[in-house]
């Protein structure tokens, strides 16, 4: 919020404190300097700038040649020391790569370290005897651009990421900062008249490579001999860093590969063929013997090589580009395969065979079935169907859900079965682990789906299924045996952080000269983070489990109340506190910042018509003659859990608050919990 708002809050906070105190902070400048000194988590920002060096035209220069292009990071390799440093991540770190079997020699994967990779980066490493005994700290990137306003300019920002490699998958997609702000990459522009220069783009290229190899060149001499790092455990280990999987959709795979688009990035495929079988998977060494040999037109041509494009890997040991791109299922399963494609196909498939003025009938009567869905757990409702203009991933993801059964009957029988092979394939690979059953199973959805597909094909609908975004579902088998499960390394794990650290500092700024603010503030936001889990490092916090013994309080209470005054009972209201729990027992796809609880409660949007409005309007309705005064306490048992009042029941009522004079009552609510004892995979049933 704004300064101004936060002095509004200053003053309210000051005139609710007892006499003869005062509050923390008079102002907003004084709050801000509290946090600029903190010193736990304090990683400054760096800067350095890159200009274009090459030859010039003698006359009319263009604006990009003579420009300054400025990247912000900050320290990576103590971004990642301080996260090796936190107490609360070390029971969800692998310190060693694994492999992971079960009673029946199933072999599991799920994490990282549970990968081939890991295992054949420990085995390259141990080959210097030096090295034994060492920890491998590989390092997760990521990077997106994203766009925070199309209405002022189309401002645009390039956010890098990073996250340790050993921190388990649950942790690194629950939120819990296992995922790091690193930097921001420069943003290269010109005018129309030089944006598709061949020159310009060369550079642009080069601007994004040199940028990340100049930013980690930090880790180099760690990749080949160890370092100590203090660990969160007390303990003080050996490391051996190494770049790990990327996180990128396909034009950012692209250009990290160095290769033209439409080609593969990891193999040699040609665009007119992608799925073709056994073809060669590219590799850096490859790669530099056509460079040293062919000229750059054939690269282009005949390999999909962008010759004067050197991808940062190569700057540093043991990484390879090509083999380093994740899995990612936002964008090539869900955004891609599914929105893209086949929901498009379906859309163009109904126009020509039955015109455009049936097929929208048609299209109409499908949106309707979506739109009945029974309301069920995890279901979405549509109410005008799929047909809205913007779609974001949960869109999708909550579309697929239900579109199936609205395709019944509609579209032929092949299309039916694409979807449900497709649908297959998606759900298998975004389990939280996978055994090599269901790697199989993966591909026996993938092979059904590719031979479905050829429906749109042969009704003329498309002319080619040879697409990128399609063709990388026939690596996920490869790539989960390389990093583990899928859903560890996706890029919306990048993309909600984008939110945090892009939109809403971008938001909170004056939007002129807005980088240098949302620097800050992402600084202050990192600091108050460390400090808190510093804070609760040494027990300095109130556990919130406090305010549930309030609640069981008044439960108890409702109980203890003879039936002649009350119908209600304990079964009536119950209230748990919730146990502490792992993050690996973390329900899929729910997020939860912060300190976990047992269950989500929410409460409808609305309330319901036609109940009391009045508290003693309920108490009538419910007969319980006394809610008045169960109600006050209960709030002073929230507002004071501490009181030792509270547990003898002896405060005095005219202490207690008092009650709004008009009240909401809600018939319904929305309890997310988790069973883990239902036989549903690894982290149970929500």
């Amino acid at each position: 919020m704004s300064g101004g708002h936060i002095d509004l809050l200053c003053k309210i906070w000051e005139c609710m404190m007892p006499s003869n105190t005062s509050s923390p902070f008079p102002d907003h400048k004084t709050m801000y300097r509290t946090i600029d000194a903190i010193e736990v988590g304090n990683i400054p920002w760096q800067s350095f700038n890159i200009t274009y060096q090459g030859p010039r035209p003698s006359n009319h220069v263009p604006p990009w040649m003579k420009a300054e292009y400025d990247v912000w990071f900050r320290d990576p390799r103590e971004i990642l020391k301080q996260m090796l440093a936190r107490p609360d991540l070390q029971e969800h770190i692998d310190l060693t790569p694994y492999c992971d079997y079960d009673d029946s020699d199933m072999h599991h994967y799920e994490n990282l370290l549970s990968g081939d990779w890991a295992w054949d980066q420990a085995v390259q490493i141990s080959e210097d005897p030096d090295n034994h005994g060492a920890t491998f700290i590989p390092f997760v990137l990521g990077s997106d651009k994203t766009t925070v306003s199309v209405a002022t300019g189309h401002t645009e920002y390039y956010p890098l990421y990073i996250s340790l490699g050993n921190v388990h998958n649950n942790t690194r997609r629950a939120h819990q900062d296992a995922l790091a702000l690193a930097g921001f990459l420069s943003v290269p522009k010109t005018n129309k008249t030089y944006n598709v220069d061949p020159q310009f783009r060369h550079f642009r290229r080069q601007l994004y490579h040199c940028s990340l190899a100049t930013i980690f060149d930090v880790f180099k001499a760690g990749m080949m001999k160890y370092e100590v790092v203090q660990f969160g455990d007390g303990y003080h280990r050996r490391v051996i860093w190494g770049i790990g999987p990327y996180i990128a959709d396909y034009p950012e795979q692209v250009l990290l590969a160095g290769v033209v688009q439409g080609w593969c990035p990891r193999c040699l495929a040609y665009p007119e063929n992608l799925d073709a079988d056994d073809t060669l998977l590219r590799c850096r060494e490859h790669n530099n013997a056509l460079v040293e040999d062919f000229h750059p037109v054939m690269l282009w041509d005949s390999y999909g090589i962008i010759a004067n494009v050197v991808p940062f890997t190569n700057d540093f040991p043991r990484a390879d580009i090509h083999e380093l791109l994740a899995p990612d299922i936002l964008h090539q399963l869900i955004k891609g395969t599914f929105k893209d494609h086949l929901v498009e196909w379906v859309g163009k498939y109904l126009a020509d065979v039955h015109g455009k003025t049936e097929a929208k009938k048609i299209m109409d009567d499908i949106d309707r079935r979506i739109a009945v869905a029974a309301p069920f757990p995890g279901l979405r409702c549509f109410p005008e169907g799929r047909d809205f203009k913007q779609w974001t991933g949960d869109d999708s993801k909550a579309l697929m859900k239900v579109y199936l059964p609205a395709l019944e009957g509609r579209v032929p029988d092949d299309v039916v079965k694409a979807f449900r092979a497709f649908l297959e394939f998606c759900y298998l690979v975004r389990r939280n682990a996978l055994t090599d059953k269901d790697l199989v199973d993966i591909q026996d959805a993938l092979d059904r789906f590719h031979h479905y597909r050829t429906f749109f094909t042969e009704a003329g609908t498309i002319t080619s299924i040879s697409l990128p975004r399609q063709h990388s579902m026939t690596r996920y088998r490869w790539l989960i045996q390389q990093f583990g499960s899928p859903n560890g390394l996706c890029s919306s794990i990048t993309e909600s952080k984008h939110i945090e650290a892009v939109k809403e500092p971008w938001r909170r700024s004056s939007r002129f000269n807005a980088l240098g603010q949302m620097l800050v503030t992402n600084q202050r936001l990192d600091k108050l983070k460390a400090c808190r889990r510093n804070f609760d490092v040494r027990n300095m916090i109130i556990p919130l489990t406090e305010g549930f013994k309030a609640l069981q309080r008044l439960a108890a209470a409702l109980d203890n109340m003879s039936d002649d005054q009350s119908t209600a009972t304990s079964g009536d209201l119950s209230f748990r506190e919730p146990r502490s729990r792992s993050l690996d027992e973390h329900p899929e796809d729910v997020e939860i910042d912060g300190v976990e609880l047992l269950a989500e409660v929410t409460l409808s949007d609305r309330s319901t018509p036609g109940r009391p409005k009045t508290i003693e309007d309920l108490s009538a309705e419910t007969n319980v003659p006394n809610l008045d005064r169960l109600t006050r306490r209960f709030l002073f048992s929230l507002l004071h859990p501490r009181d030792p009042r509270v547990q003898l029941r002896s405060v005095p009522l005219k202490e207690c608050p008092d009650l709004p004079k008009r009240i909401k009552v809600f018939n319904s609510a929305r309890a997310v919990f988790k069973a883990p004892s239902d036989l549903c995979g690894m982290s149970g049933m929500k």
